[in-house]
């Protein structure tokens, strides 16, 4: 995809995305973005920052309903690539680190029987279940990133603050012979790292 000079795709990318969601404005629901299969458009001057704002074209995008009405179109492909896709239009953006951030963790009751749902810079609400897994990643000092799946093959990175408090309900237990550091929510017992691999580096 070829841009002027000014750094903006032929024909206004934002305003075709936005023009191909018109027709779903009425919809109930989210768009169903898992049975569009556009051809693929090339990639946009689109960032998400690892603070979590969106950026085009270097600048943040300043308008938070327009950040909302994008990120209801955001899915991440088999190959890996993040897209913006509409029934006309497939886009590729850049992810610095995950699309969405957990700002907020909602807690009720206590052990397997636990509840746990997060909230996303975006006003997702996401439950801590099985069809929203965590995930946990290590850096080289030792310390760990949590995410939590949000949807399509997205994840929300937790913050620090928020990452520490899930520390707080945490617990060792004896899982299939190895014991693991992990939190008990959902019904399940939700893995984070093996005893052994701790470091007092905690949430980086």
């Amino acid at each position: 995809m070829t841009h002027d000079p000014n750094g903006a795709p032929p024909g206004g990318v934002l305003e075709r995305l936005t023009a191909a969601l018109g027709a779903e404005e009425n919809r109930r629901g989210p768009p169903p973005v898992d049975r569009w299969n556009p051809d693929y458009c090339g990639d946009i001057p689109m960032r998400i920052a690892a603070d979590g704002t969106w950026h085009y074209n270097g600048s943040p995008i300043t308008r938070p309903a327009l950040v909302r009405l994008f990120s209801t179109i955001l899915r991440c492909d088999p190959d890996g690539r993040t897209v913006l896709v509409t029934p006309v239009e497939r886009v590729g953006i850049e992810v610095e680190d995950a699309a969405f951030l957990a700002v907020e963790m909602a807690v009720e009751g206590e052990g397997d029987a636990r509840a746990i749902a997060f909230r996303t810079n975006l006003d997702d609400v996401v439950p801590l279940d099985e069809a929203h897994p965590l995930r946990v990643e290590r850096d080289p000092e030792g310390g760990f990133k949590p995410y939590i799946a949000v949807r399509h093959g997205l994840w929300a990175r937790l913050t620090r603050a928020l990452a520490y408090d899930l520390v707080d309900l945490c617990e060792e237990r004896e899982d299939e012979g190895e014991t693991w550091f992990g939190l008990a929510a959902g019904g399940r017992f939700h893995r984070i790292a093996r005893s052994t691999d701790l470091t007092a580096a905690g949430p980086s």
